[in-house]
């Protein structure tokens, strides 16, 4: 395994062109680059960042082995690899400061370790989390107070707050712009609140546009002061049957497998585990 066996690009229409039968023979292990890669043919290349995104291809006997993406300033994103080639992925990529990996959780592994050995990174693992899939669908009983209702243009003010809040409780409010992602979401109608019967949003769950047959839905929030009366429950029960109902062969979702209370939410629900991912960052490289 050499590294020059990956194929790296900026030009997303030939990373798509050579891997897109790829991506979609896997969608649930691969929906992450398929949405983001959706995100980016819709929204334009600096959708995520103002840095070109960068894509590669792992090519053997004429076929796509795995893919990696990054839009920077993210992590870089891989499909699940052998050790050889996460190593040989490493050293192709040797040279750019790459801030960390999320992967299935022995890619991930494997891919922080060759990253270590090549550049003199510090590694940690921050996070593990589970991908789960929708299999029946149980709405939660008993159900809040309230009705779910999707977000609209007057809703954007809120869902750049909640979504700043979320981002802060993740760690991770140095990524994705707030206002950006609401006018993305907005464009689809790509969250949907629950509010009590007074009309006051209380909880937030979204969904990303459907690709490859495969729907996941991101992020489910809800401010500190309401959580414990179900409305986390419900809205995700709610955008889960919409998702069915228009037609997605799979619904997904990721989870912080720290969370407890999220992961035994999503079971009642009807979601049931598919993989463990990892999430590792990388500091202090030479």
């Amino acid at each position: 395994m050499s590294p020059a066996d990956w194929h790296l690009t900026h030009d997303l229409d030939a990373f798509l062109a050579r891997a897109g039968a790829f991506l979609a023979s896997e969608p649930a292990l691969h929906t992450v680059p398929l949405t983001v890669t959706d995100g980016l043919r819709r929204r334009g290349p600096h959708a995520y960042g103002e840095e070109d995104p960068v894509f590669g291809t792992l090519g053997r006997d004429g076929e796509v082995r795995a893919v990696f993406f990054r839009t920077p300033p993210y992590r870089v994103n891989i499909t699940p690899l052998a050790e050889e080639e996460a190593d040989a992925l490493a050293a192709r990529l040797a040279g750019h400061a790459l801030p960390g990996v999320a992967a299935a959780r022995d890619t991930a592994a494997a891919f922080a370790l060759a990253w270590r050995r090549r550049t003199g990174a510090d590694v940690r693992l921050r996070q593990r989390q589970r991908l789960y899939r929708l299999d029946e669908l149980t709405t939660p009983e008993p159900a809040p107070e309230g009705a779910p209702r999707i977000a609209t243009a007057p809703d954007r003010a809120r869902l750049v707050r909640w979504f700043e809040e979320f981002k802060e409780e993740l760690g991770e409010h140095h990524t994705q712009d707030s206002g950006s992602w609401a006018d993305s979401r907005l464009a689809y109608g790509g969250i949907t609140f629950w509010e009590t019967p007074d009309g006051t949003p209380v909880s937030m769950a979204g969904v990303t546009p459907k690709v490859a047959g495969q729907v996941r839905v991101a992020p489910v929030y809800t401010p500190p002061e309401l959580r414990g009366r179900g409305y986390a429950g419900a809205v995700t029960a709610e955008v889960s049957r919409a998702a069915s109902a228009s037609g997605a062969a799979e619904v997904l979702l990721f989870t912080d497998l720290a969370n407890p209370t999220s992961n035994g939410l999503y079971q009642r629900i009807g979601y049931r585990p598919v993989t463990e991912f990892a999430v590792y960052e990388f500091a202090g490289q030479g």
